[in-house]
């Protein structure tokens, strides 16, 4: 596992490992959020991974979004529609963010990136989150 940026480390959770991807729970409890951290050293762009790494990644991603709608649905707050983006304009380590939005989110229909401050998730919340995303994705 290469080193994770500390910026993921101060903004989310650790939810385990993935085939490619490390999966980390946002610390917004505005949305449903995990961002995927592909494994290898010095990745910053989606082309510097090989082409079975590619179609490994966009497989997690589905995974990903599927374990989201059911973390959605266990917090009161299924997404309606999942947003998928891989920035890294902050942080270049190469990662891919997976949000589940609704139309009553604070930031609907803009992006949620930049929009107030987050909100973290309280102690018991948290450790809800974590276990409901890991079962989801049966790691």
């Amino acid at each position: 596992m290469p080193q994770i940026d500390p910026a993921f480390v101060a903004t989310s959770h650790a939810v385990g490992d993935l085939t490619l991807c490390h999966v980390r729970l946002q610390d917004d409890a505005r949305y449903p959020w995990l961002v995927l951290i592909p494994k290898g050293e010095g990745l910053r762009e989606i082309e510097d991974l090989t082409a079975g790494d590619r179609a490994e990644l966009m497989e997690e991603i589905v995974r990903v979004g599927q374990a989201l709608r059911v973390l959605g649905e266990a917090l009161g707050a299924p997404p309606e529609k999942l947003n998928v983006g891989a920035l890294g304009n902050v942080t270049p380590q190469l990662h891919v963010h997976v949000v589940g939005r609704r139309r009553d989110d604070p930031a609907w229909p803009g992006p949620v990136w930049g929009f107030g401050a987050a909100e973290p998730y309280p102690a018991d919340v948290l450790a809800y989150a974590t276990e409901t995303t890991r079962r989801a994705l049966d790691i």
